[in-house]
């Protein structure tokens, strides 16, 4: 009798891994079908705390794991593609949606669904074969793996028969079922294995095994799932250790909703448990009790929690944003160090007319992002501090990937505007844009070769006498009068600037760029200072008069000047 159980606990452990697996494949699959579009649809759809929830909600519902959806909104906040007050909203969205999975389990512990699954199987390996429906066959052999584990589990957990073992029995029933101390101690128990086994649906399904086995109260089977509400928060959690702070304030966001929700339900924890399972027909008290009803029940508490907490907590999603700031301190830093779209993050778009608006107002904090950019590298030219010359580089580093970033959302944003039905002066507008966002990106990567220059010339140990010096600081003065004189355009309305200031600007950089240029060839032949020196010179007098060239673009596709 012990080989059995031996056997029979191994095909329970076999299933449960198959049920993760089933669930992992079915997620990744959707995930791949619906690519980029999940970052829009995170985008667009959390306008306010309600469009939040209901994104979050259908998102989890579709990929069939809060897992996923946290972590997908936790990397968006990262990425400053969502604020964290909207990512607040999605999560809570993200564990009502996770509660259909445990409807799944209820019904594969109710009813005998593996023999269904063999046709999925079949068509999902004839689809995983053809290559334009191989995604569509993943997730139907995702689902396939699911239900057949729940098939799995249920007559596994029938065979164990532990409603007949007396050392199991003696074991659940040395607990007082209806002692707080009892639901305290399952729930860490619950909360625990969740954190182990890295997936609350894994444990779900072993508490409807233990519970309609019959040697779990169903107040000890509930203890658990709010447990796993708790260790499910760790998966995102973690995700963000290594994002910034927006993402470790969404991660802990995550773990307050939860929290939050179990302090309260302990507090009414027997009346609130007796409500849900008479939701279903189960009598809490009863002696025996009905397999069916009891995994429901444990299914109708699951929502019935997450459903309250986040009608609950939905109004306080400011006070919680503030809870999460005051525990994860921010460092002191300006504020727009890092990278974070300001009119075009998120908003189902109205009319392309004022799309094309968010995103021209989204271009102009990209140009003086870039302007920003500029002066740190004007700042490295006389920077004696290496500690504060080193610091300034990593800051230019880090807006030459946010000027990246911001060229690609942008982009992406226009494409998307462009599907629409638009009149051929706002195509004009978007054309412009775009050529508009790819010069400024342009711009942020000749910054950070004169930056890399920089301190390519203070680890050599150049250093450059007082007229090179002073030409350079020259060249940059230019630079910045231009770059000053596009942000001008670029803020205000393009009549009130007459182009040919910018000309005028531009025909000065080429001027001295070629004046420098030849007076460097006359200084290396006279010995005025070394060959390896004037390479580095010539090296920044040229990119700054690419850097002009990438300032006048922007000015002429403001001015539509092909």
């Amino acid at each position: 009798m012990e080989q059995n159980y031996w056997l029979i606990s191994l095909k329970l452990m076999g299933a449960l891994a198959l049920l993760i697996y089933g669930m992992k494949v079915m997620s990744e699959a959707l995930q791949k079908m619906t690519g980029p579009q999940l970052r829009h649809v995170l985008g667009a759809m959390t306008t306010n705390r309600f469009t939040g929830i209901l994104t979050g909600m259908l998102l989890t519902v579709a990929v069939q794991s809060s897992a996923a959806t946290t972590v997908m909104t936790v990397s968006f906040v990262n990425a400053g593609l969502l604020t964290l007050a909207q990512a607040i909203s999605v999560i809570m969205g993200a564990n009502i949606g996770t509660t259909l999975s445990a409807w799944i389990m209820s019904a594969g512990f109710s009813f005998n669904i593996s023999s269904i699954v063999w046709p999925a199987f079949l068509i999902g390996i004839l689809l995983i074969h053809i290559k334009s429906k191989r995604l569509f066959g993943d997730f139907l052999f995702g689902v396939a793996f699911l239900f057949f584990a729940l098939g799995t589990l249920s007559v596994t957990g029938k065979e164990l028969d532990l409603a007949h073992n007396p050392s199991v029995v003696a074991f659940f029933s040395s607990f007082d079922s209806s002692s707080y101390l009892t639901i305290l101690l399952f729930l860490l128990i619950g909360t625990i294995l969740t954190i182990i086994a890295q997936s609350s649906a894994a444990i779900m399904a072993i508490t409807m095994v233990l519970c309609t086995s019959g040697v779990m109260s169903i107040y000890q089977g509930i203890a658990l799932v709010m447990g796993e509400n708790i260790g499910t928060t760790l998966t995102a959690n973690l995700a963000a250790l290594t994002g910034n702070t927006q993402a470790r304030r969404a991660a802990l966001a995550h773990l307050v909703f939860n929290v939050f929700g179990v302090t309260w339900v302990l507090c009414l924890f027997f009346p609130f448990v007796d409500f849900a399972c008479s939701l279903v027909g189960l009598d809490p008290g009863a002696d025996k009790q009905s397999p069916v009803k009891l995994s429901f029940a444990l299914a109708a508490f699951h929502s019935l929690f997450n459903v309250s907490n986040t009608f609950i907590l939905v109004w306080f999603i400011p006070q919680i944003e503030r809870l999460c700031c005051w525990i994860i301190k921010g460092k002191e830093k300006p504020e727009d160090e890092e990278f974070r779209l300001q009119y075009i993050q998120s908003g189902i778009m109205r009319t392309p007319e004022i799309s094309v608006l968010q995103a021209q107002k989204e271009i102009v904090v990209f140009s003086e992002r870039m302007q920003a950019m500029l002066s740190m590298v004007r700042g490295m030219v006389n920077e004696n501090d290496t500690k504060k010359f080193d610091e300034t580089y990593q800051r230019v580093v880090k807006y030459e990937e946010m000027s990246d970033n911001m060229e690609i959302e942008i982009a992406r944003y226009l494409e998307q505007v462009s599907s629409a039905h638009l009149s051929d002066e706002t195509k004009v507008k978007i054309r412009n844009m775009m050529r508009e966002i790819g010069e400024l990106e342009s711009i942020g990567d000749s910054c950070f070769n004169l930056a890399r220059t920089l301190k390519r010339r203070r680890e050599q140990n150049d250093t450059f006498g007082e007229d090179l010096q002073q030409h350079l600081e020259t060249m940059l003065d230019l630079c910045d009068n231009a770059m000053t004189q596009m942000v001008r355009v670029m803020q205000g309305p393009k009549e009130d600037y007459a182009v040919s200031d910018s000309y005028a600007i531009e025909a000065d950089i080429d001027h001295t760029c070629q004046e420098l240029l030849e007076r460097n060839l006359v200084d290396v032949n006279e010995h005025v200072y070394d060959y390896g020196m004037g390479t580095v010179y010539v090296a920044l007098i040229k990119e700054c008069e690419k850097l002009g060239d990438y300032i006048i673009n922007v000015v002429e596709a403001r001015y539509n000047i092909k």
